[in-house]
């Protein structure tokens, strides 16, 4: 190569490096956002499932009280954009509800779908309500209703017959969570959910209350063979509603509460309680599902969903979670 010939190769990488050094670089694109709250209008006491290769959530129509006379679900593929499915169940389709339907939980069960869920909020054994059950062929319902008659529907151990979970343990075995009124009860379900069975023990209606401060929203859900039972201490309408937890070696208990791991954040929404928990499919992703008031609401039904990711430490402990305008990022499902 002659001496000119090394100059303008010389200059022609010169020339090329300034080039790249100097070009913009191109930001990242931000990662997209479920955003909080993630369901548009007012709803309540979120459950959340996994169904059909689809998150679902299942809330309460957060209206006034004699209008809480329907259900609407939302279903997504990455937690970012969700579907409404209007009139999942409607009181029409359940003979003895009077009043108010609220708290759903929703499972699945060899291809058909139960819904169980509060109504008539009654305050003592002569009243009719307490926690029904109905079935659909698909998870969007529509739901009608199985018993013709409340599933469980009078007060046992002083618990309410409210705010039902229905947990299935490794084993096939059904489990529901439930109650108010400051006391909690779980219960054998039998396989087709018309009825409850016996303990062991003989007990059928075995109260696991977990502390002074429960009040409601039971939940359970198991990580490395281990229970955890959360639940909704305060009230509902105050700064003061929060989420706590224990954890035991069996779905039965004895638990002991450990601590509060969600409640308000002055800066960004107040009483934050009454949630549901999504495990993502084939990850170690735990994200919680809550409502929550806007900051300076003080309407009573102005109750919105928002979602959250749920952290462990190295003991198993749930981490606090921290309230967030912005939300989860997207988790696909796979």
């Amino acid at each position: 190569m002659t001496f000119r010939s090394t100059l303008i190769a010389a200059a022609v990488v010169a020339a090329v490096s300034f080039g790249a050094a100097a070009a913009p670089a191109v930001p990242a694109a931000a990662p997209a956002m479920s955003g909080n709250p993630i369901l548009p209008g007012w709803y309540a006491d979120p459950e959340a499932a996994v169904f059909n290769n689809q998150y679902w959530i299942f809330p309460t129509s957060s209206r006034e009280y004699a209008d809480q006379t329907s259900f609407d679900a939302f279903s997504s593929s990455d937690l970012v954009t969700w579907k409404k499915h209007p009139d999942v169940l409607k009181m029409e389709a359940v003979s003895w509800v009077r009043e108010a339907m609220w708290a759903p939980s929703v499972v699945e069960k060899d291809g058909k779908y139960y819904f169980f869920f509060s109504a008539n909020d009654i305050k003592n054994d002569q009243e009719l309500g307490g926690i029904g059950v109905a079935v659909a062929d698909k998870p969007e319902g529509p739901y009608r209703d199985l018993l013709g008659k409340p599933l469980v529907g009078a007060f046992h151990n002083g618990a309410q017959p409210i705010d039902q979970f229905v947990f299935k343990d490794d084993d096939g075995s059904w489990y529901m969570l439930y109650g108010g009124w400051k006391h909690a009860n779980i219960v054998r379900l039998k396989d087709d959910f018309t009825g409850v069975l016996p303990f062991a023990d003989g007990t059928v209606f075995k109260e696991i209350t977990p502390a002074p401060e429960y009040v409601e929203g039971s939940l359970m859900f198991k990580r490395d063979g281990r229970y955890y039972f959360m639940w909704s201490e305060g009230g509902w309408g105050g700064p003061d509603y929060s989420v706590a937890y224990a954890i035991a070696d069996a779905p039965t208990g004895p638990f002991k509460r450990i601590g509060r791991i969600l409640q308000q954040d002055p800066a960004i929404a107040t009483s934050a309680g009454h949630h549901s928990v999504i495990h993502a499919p084939g990850s170690d992703n735990w994200y919680i599902v809550y409502h929550r008031r806007p900051l300076g609401d003080k309407a009573r039904d102005h109750r919105v969903t928002a979602i959250e990711r749920m952290s462990f430490d190295a003991q198993g402990h749930v981490l606090p979670v921290r309230i967030t305008h912005e939300g989860v990022p997207a988790d696909p499902m796979p």
